[in-house]
């Protein structure tokens, strides 16, 4: 244990995935002093740990959670996500927005997310204020899956350990000395989507996540980020997406400009969480049926369309922003939700 701590501390060697096993075996088995797991903790949220360290951390996690029942019909693409790192300029809940559009489009979506972690207002907290449930089994998403075209996956889908470790440093909040978990939580939850969209706020992760989504276990992902810093792409600057793991992909980084896709300009201003907790529901649904700022409209159709494109339901990433843009102005965004509520 002071070996694990002293190299996470010094970095002069990585925490291979063997040292991360036999940590989560003593937390399971209760033989960690409260203070030692928080020590851990803090450590490897104060100063980003190398790559190397990383990757094994989340290998262990994943391997101890094993694999999740298959999802979709055989010979058919599985669902897709749409999650972010957290951090940056702090937005409405554009990525649940993206995956209810998406969903509204045809393209089956199995979002994980989490309550309030960097942001004002998490997914989670808004799919409560909205009256929409979320699935507390796999057996439970792939019914909601089946029934809706959409499921959001609760706490379930993330590690057993990750649970007892938050346990371990309370009356510690994870989300002082843990926020290496959330940052890193897009790679944590297992789920079985066939493609992932993740937004990168820091673009100091972006070589550490390139190494995360060409592990075995991760699904093909599209890391998207821009000079704003915000994690998710956004409709009025320049964006880049790297594709990794996607047979078909070129490995070189996209170039995404806002004059490419027609869209209007637009500020920080326009994508403002809702100050006003009464206001979270009624700002969401003005956005997702169209009448919200027009840069907020078409950042959520943004989004939507790179999770289209990366089910490969639209190949090209204009016509998927196209029919997305239509989806909104339609109400079919909006009429999802009202069937999801009914379902709840």
């Amino acid at each position: 244990m002071r070996d694990l701590l002293a190299d996470l501390v010094s970095r002069d060697r990585p925490v291979d995935a063997p040292r991360w096993h036999a940590f989560w075996d003593r937390l399971r088995d209760g033989r960690l002093r409260r203070g030692d797991v928080l020590a851990v903790s803090a450590a490897l949220s104060t100063r980003r740990p190398g790559t190397a360290t990383v990757v094994a951390l989340v290998s262990s996690l994943r391997e101890r959670a094993g694999e999740p029942p298959a999802a979709g019909t055989p010979g058919s693409a599985g669902p897709v996500n749409i999650v972010g790192s957290g951090g940056g300029p702090s937005t409405f809940n554009v990525s649940t927005a993206a995956a209810l559009v998406a969903a509204a489009m045809g393209v089956p979506v199995l979002k994980t997310g989490s309550h309030a972690y960097t942001s004002r207002h998490g997914s989670f907290d808004l799919l409560e204020k909205l009256g929409i449930p979320r699935a507390d089994s796999h057996t439970a998403a792939l019914g909601m899956l089946e029934n809706s075209g959409i499921a959001f996956a609760d706490y379930f889908v993330y590690p057993e350990e990750l649970r007892l470790l938050s346990a371990a440093v309370l009356p510690h909040d994870m989300r002082r000395v843990g926020r290496l978990f959330n940052t890193i939580g897009p790679f944590l939850a297992v789920v079985p989507v066939s493609a992932q969209v993740v937004g990168v706020a820091d673009p100091e992760w972006d070589g550490v996540f390139r190494e995360l989504a060409e592990q075995p276990s991760c699904p093909p992902t599209w890391l998207c980020g821009n000079d704003l810093g915000v994690d998710e792409l956004v409709s009025f600057t320049d964006n880049r997406i790297r594709r990794v793991g996607d047979a078909g992909a070129d490995a070189a980084e996209l170039k995404l400009v806002p004059d490419d896709q027609g869209f209007a300009p637009g500020s920080m201003a326009d994508l403002a969480p809702v100050a006003d907790g009464s206001a979270l529901v009624p700002h969401f649904l003005s956005v997702l049926g169209g009448d919200g700022p027009i840069a907020a409209v078409q950042t959520v159709a943004f989004n939507a369309a790179a999770l289209a494109a990366a089910a490969g339901t639209f190949p090209d990433l204009s016509v998927a922003v196209a029919s997305a843009l239509d989806t909104i102005k339609d109400g079919a965004a909006v009429r999802l939700v009202e069937r999801l509520r009914d379902a709840g």
